[in-house]
């Protein structure tokens, strides 16, 4: 008995890496699998078809089910018609995972505007995209037990100053995630994000760098199918009680992020004066942050 006897899942950018590890996961524990990927390089802009066949071609080989599927996550009707793969191929649409995702980097004073346009479309609307259609189907089917596993990434959450647009688009889809577990749970839904930590096409400038991660081909600690587990646990009915969370993966660790929480506030009856204001956050507020602080200023 497989982890995932009878489930269906679409997984975007599952033609490579960790989105083609989690696919082949999947479908050596029983699910049913659309594999999605444009095909397209590291930077966007072109199309190859060959990465989503290969690896549906593999698990078909191994004795899974899988079909391949290029349309592009930036395009609202090509998403429906990838849910509606799912539906036609396999009969239903369980769990949808976005992984599909490209880099361009810069500084922010650097940075031109097609650099920011193309890198928000992908992971920020695509993931849209495609979470729009499969809400559709889970609202219709409501009562099973749906899964949404969103790809997010530390260059948000820890704040990668060359990555400004990727970290920008990746917290979006954190406020994503989180508008969706909180929408979406009265149909069955769980709406999860991981964050990887995996030597990939992303991370591969990264190689023979000294990191504390020591990303390199060699390391298994760091390879793509080390962040897999927690995927496919979300992916489970086991994993109903864990929702609107953010999960880190990779390197030989499973962690789990707290939500953001209010750690101080400074109240007052009527309008604020400002003088007032500022010293009561100078007060307060200097005192809670942590030492140090990561976006203070160095000399």
């Amino acid at each position: 008995m497989g982890k995932l006897d009878g489930r269906v899942a679409v997984l975007t950018g599952a033609g490579r890496g960790i989105g083609a590890a989690v696919a082949e996961t999947f479908a050596a524990e029983g699910a049913c699998v659309v594999v999605n990927d444009l095909g397209a390089p590291m930077e966007g802009g072109g199309t190859d078809q060959g990465p989503a066949h290969e690896i549906a071609e593999k698990i078909n080989a191994a004795g899974g089910k899988a079909v391949a599927n290029t349309a592009d996550v930036t395009s609202f009707e090509q998403t429906g018609e990838l849910i509606q793969t799912a539906v036609r191929e396999f009969g239903k649409m369980d769990i949808l995972v976005n992984v599909a995702g490209i880099i361009r980097d810069s500084m922010i004073f650097k940075m031109d505007e097609a650099q920011w346009d193309s890198v928000i479309a992908v992971h920020l609307k695509g993931t849209f995209n495609t979470t729009r259609h499969a809400s559709v189907h889970w609202r219709e089917n409501r009562g099973g037990q749906f899964r949404l596993i969103n790809f997010v990434s530390g260059s948000g959450l820890y704040g990668s100053p060359t990555q400004p647009n990727y970290a920008a688009a990746k917290m979006g889809i954190v406020g994503l995630t989180f508008s969706c577990a909180n929408a979406l749970g009265g149909y069955g839904v769980t709406s999860n994000c991981i964050a990887p930590v995996a030597f990939t096409r992303m991370t591969e400038s990264l190689e023979g760098k000294a990191t504390v991660m020591n990303y390199s081909a060699s390391n298994p600690r760091i390879s793509a199918q080390n962040v897999v587990p927690p995927v496919l646990y979300l992916a489970m009915e086991d994993s109903a009680w864990l929702n609107g969370r953010v999960i880190e993966s990779g390197n030989g660790s499973i962690g789990l992020f707290s939500n953001p929480v209010m750690t101080r506030q400074v109240t007052k009856d009527g309008v604020w004066e400002l003088d007032e204001a500022i010293q009561e956050m100078e007060t307060s507020f200097r005192s809670a942050i942590e030492s140090p602080n990561p976006f203070a200023r160095k000399s």
